[in-house]
C-alpha cells in the first residue's frame, strides 16, 4: 500500500511548524512499510483532489490567507466533491478557516472561503486580544493537545460538529468550548506545534482513514513503538495544565 499526500500551499501557509505534520504521516507510515509520496499543491499548479488520499493546509496570517483566496477557491468544488466522496483532510489555522463560508478580517474585508465546514470565521478587531497558549481538546480520537496563536473567532452554524471540545485554552472562539470542526474525514483546528508528532492516534487515523478510502474497510494498522510520542503528549498536558492552574 502506499498513500498519496497533497500538501496544499506549502510555500505560503507554513506557519508554527505545520510542516511537521507532513514529517510525522511519513515516518509513520514508512515504519510499517507502507509507501508515501508527497505532492505539493502552490498557486497555479495543476490538482485533482480525487487522485489523493489525504489533503494537509497549514496556517497562515491574514496577508497569506489573502494570496492564495482566490487559487483556493477555483479549486473549491473539487475538494468538497472529494471530501463528500471521503478524503480525509487535516486543515489547519488560516487553512481551517478559509475551509468555512468566510473569513472577515479585523478591517472588515470579507475572504470568501470553501464551503467543507458550515461556519464564519471574525476578527473582533485590532484591539482585542489573541488567543494564543496550549490547548487540550477531547475528541473522537482521545485527547488532542497543541498550541493555538490566532485572532479569528469562529463560529459554527447549527448543526456543524466540532473536532472537540476544550478542556483547556480558547478554542474556536473562546466563548462556547467548541474547537475545530470536522465533515466527514475532514479536521479543522486551530492547533499547531506542529500537531500530529505528539498525537500519534489522530496521525493514525487519518492515514487509516486515507487508505481505507481507496483499499477498502479492512485495512488496519500495526502497531508503532511510540514512547517518545506519548510522551512529548504527556508532557504537553503537564504543562498546560501547569500554565492554566
Amino acid at each position: 500500500m502506499d498513500l498519496r499526500v497533497a500538501h496544499l500551499y506549502p510555500d505560503v501557509m507554513n506557519i508554527y511548524g505545520d510542516r511537521g505534520n507532513v514529517i510525522a504521516l511519513r515516518y509513520r507510515c514508512e515504519s510499517r512499510g507502507i509507501g508515501f509520496s508527497l505532492t505539493e499543491v502552490n498557486i497555479g499548479d495543476s490538482f485533482d483532489p480525487a487522485a489523493f488520499d489525504l489533503v494537509l493546509i497549514g496556517g497562515g496570517q491574514d496577508r497569506e490567507q489573502r494570496r492564495i483566496a482566490d487559487d483556493l477557491a477555483r479549486r473549491g468544488e473539487g475538494i468538497r466533491m472529494a471530501i463528500e466522496d471521503g478524503l480525509p483532510a487535516l486543515v489547519v489555522c488560516g487553512g481551517f478557516q478559509l475551509f468555512g463560508r468566510r473569513y472577515i478580517d479585523q478591517a472588515g474585508e470579507i475572504i470568501p472561503g470553501i464551503g467543507v465546514f458550515d461556519l464564519e470565521t471574525r476578527h473582533p478587531g485590532p484591539v482585542a486580544d489573541r488567543c494564543i497558549g496550549d490547548v487540550v481538546i477531547e475528541t473522537a480520537e482521545g485527547e488532542v493537545v497543541g498550541f493555538e496563536n490566532h485572532g479569528g473567532r469562529t463560529y459554527l452554524a447549527p448543526g456543524q460538529a466540532p473536532f472537540g471540545k476544550v478542556r483547556y485554552g480558547a478554542g474556536n472562539n473562546n466563548g462556547d468550548r467548541t474547537e475545530g470542526a470536522r465533515h466527514k474525514n475532514a479536521i479543522g483546528t486551530y492547533l499547531h506545534g506542529s500537531l500530529l508528532p505528539k498525537n500519534p492516534a489522530l496521525a493514525d487515523a487519518l492515514i487509516v482513514a486515507g487508505l481505507r478510502r481507496r483499499y477498502g474497510p479492512g485495512v488496519g494498522l500495526e502497531p508503532l513503538e511510540d514512547t517518545a510520542e506519548t510522551g512529548a503528549h504527556a508532557n504537553a498536558v503537564r504543562i498546560t495544565e501547569k500554565r492554566r492552574s
